[in-house]
C-alpha cells in the first residue's frame, strides 16, 4: 500500500519543524521504511514516526506519498492502525 508523510509544519525544539510518517497498511511496512530512511526507533509514537523537516525530501524521494495532515489521519484511521493517546 503506501507510506504517507505530511508537510513539516509541527513546531519542535530549536525551531525545527516536524512531519508525521505513517503507513496505511501495516506497522511492519512503516518500520521498514523508517529504517531505510535512517529514522531511529525512539521517534516512533504509537502509530507514527515524528520526523524532522531535514528528512522530508528524502522520504518523498524514497517513495513516501506527501499528503495533507487531515488526509494522513483519515487514511491512518481507515487502515485500522490508529492508536490514539489514552487519558490517565
Amino acid at each position: 500500500m503506501a507510506v504517507l508523510i505530511d508537510r513539516p509544519n509541527w513546531p519542535g525544539p530549536r525551531g525545527v519543524l516536524w512531519s508525521h510518517l505513517v503507513s496505511d497498511s501495516s506497522l511492519e511496512e512503516l518500520h521498514d521504511f523508517a529504517r531505510l530512511l535512517g529514522v531511529p526507533e525512539r521517534a516512533f509514537d504509537r502509530d507514527h514516526y515524528d520526523v524532522p523537516e531535514t528528512v522530508y525530501d528524502r522520504a518523498v524521494f524514497l517513495g513516501a506519498e506527501p499528503v495533507g495532515s487531515q488526509e494522513l489521519v483519515r487514511r491512518l484511521r481507515a487502515s485500522g492502525l490508529r492508536r490514539p493517546k489514552t487519558r490517565a
